[in-house]
């Protein structure tokens, strides 16, 4: 990709390998109150359906966002990024990424939810023309939230 953020920050995109799943697992735990496991990240190299990226910073996981592809449109399951990467734009070169690569494959809808007090992710996930199209009633455990249901389909 020709992100300039990426080019400034040395930030590399690829496709999900088994090398990445412990430092994944470790940004899960960190990061979520329900964190997936290396075990469930594992499972998903063997999902034809799945789409996951890995974004490496200086040669280090980051972070990843993937999606579930069914029916021509793409469910966005995941995106994290470390803590201390945070607010460098890796999450949104991520899923630029993975949009293109979705859309390349035949998706031309993405969903995703997200937590509605998670004002960062909705503004990142807006820039990228998802708009808020809903709400999932306590969709969110520990604690419970409310969901926002976001799309973003081609015009």
């Amino acid at each position: 990709m020709n992100d300039p953020i990426n080019e400034l920050l040395n930030i590399e995109i690829r496709e999900l390998r088994e090398e990445d799943i412990e430092a994944l697992s470790r940004i899960e735990s960190e990061s979520f109150s329900m964190p997936w496991s290396a075990k469930d990240f594992r499972d998903l190299l063997t999902r034809e359906y799945c789409m996951y990226l890995t974004a490496l910073a200086e040669g280090e996981v980051a972070g990843c966002c993937g999606m579930t592809k069914l029916c021509g449109e793409g469910n966005i399951d995941n995106v994290v990024v470390a803590e201390r990467f945070r607010n460098k734009g890796i999450a949104g070169a991520m899923l630029r990424e993975l949009i293109a690569k979705g859309e390349k494959a035949g998706i031309t809808a993405f969903t995703l939810e997200v937590r509605v007090s998670n004002a960062a992710a909705v503004h990142v996930y807006e820039k990228l023309g998802f708009l808020s199209e809903g709400i999932r009633p306590k969709f969110y455990e520990k604690p419970v939230e409310d969901a926002l249901i976001m799309w973003r389909r081609r015009q």
